[in-house]
C-alpha cells in the first residue's frame, strides 16, 4: 500500500486542487516570462510536481493553456469587482486597465497554442471580446452614475481602444507606454465641462 492509499479521500481531493492550482499559477508565471514555447515538464518541475501530476490534470498543452486563459480570465472580473468596491470608478478602471495589460503579456508564452484553441472552436474570439466589453461596461455603468464618466462613453469602443493599445505597447518593456496610453484613455472618459 502507497502512502496515497492511505490517505483519508478529503486528503487527496485537496492535495489534487492545490497541484492544480499551483500548475496554473506557475504556467502563468512561465508564459508571461517568455514569448518562447515553454516545455510542460519545466513547469512540472517548477512546481514541484512529477510530470504525471502535469498530465493528469492537464493531458494536454492546451489543456493546460485553456486553464490558464480562464483562470486569468476570473481573475480579471474578480478584480473589477473588488476594485469597484474600493475605489471610486474612474481609479478602479484604471487600477484594472493594469490587470488587463498583465492578462495580456500572459499570453505571450502561450499565444500559439491558443491560436490552435480559438481556430478548433474551444474558446471563441467573440465570446472573449464579449466578456470584455462585459467587464468594460460595469465601470462605465459605475462611473457615469457616479458622474466620473461622459455618459456617451461605450463599452465596445472603450475595449477596442484597449486591444489597439496592447498590439502598440503589449510587450512586457513597453509598460510604461502602456501605462501613459491608458491614462490617457482614462482621462478621456472624463465628463466635458
Amino acid at each position: 500500500m502507497s502512502p496515497t492509499d492511505s490517505e483519508p479521500p478529503r486528503a487527496r481531493v485537496a492535495e489534487a486542487r492545490r497541484n492544480r492550482q499551483n500548475l496554473i499559477a506557475v504556467a502563468t508565471k512561465a508564459f508571461s516570462l517568455s514569448s518562447k514555447r515553454v516545455s510542460l515538464e519545466e513547469i512540472a518541475k517548477q512546481a514541484g510536481v512529477g510530470i504525471g501530476t502535469l498530465y493528469r490534470h492537464f493531458p494536454t498543452r492546451e489543456a493546460l493553456v485553456e486553464a490558464v486563459y480562464h483562470d486569468q480570465e476570473d481573475h480579471l472580473r474578480t478584480g473589477a469587482l473588488e476594485l469597484l468596491a474600493t475605489h471610486p470608478p474612474t481609479e478602479a478602471l484604471r487600477l484594472w486597465m493594469d490587470l488587463f495589460v498583465d492578462w495580456a503579456v500572459t499570453k505571450h508564452g502561450m499565444i500559439d497554442t491558443l491560436r490552435v484553441i480559438i481556430s478548433s472552436g474551444r474558446l471563441e474570439f467573440a465570446q472573449m471580446r464579449a466578456e470584455l466589453v462585459v467587464v468594460v461596461r460595469m465601470f462605465l455603468d459605475a462611473g457615469i452614475m457616479e458622474g466620473e464618466i461622459r455618459p456617451d462613453a461605450d463599452a465596445e469602443t472603450i475595449a477596442a481602444t484597449l486591444a489597439g493599445i496592447l498590439t502598440v505597447a503589449g510587450e512586457t518593456e513597453q509598460r510604461d507606454q502602456a501605462a501613459r496610453m491608458l491614462s490617457l484613455l482614462v482621462d478621456g472618459l472624463r465628463p466635458i465641462v
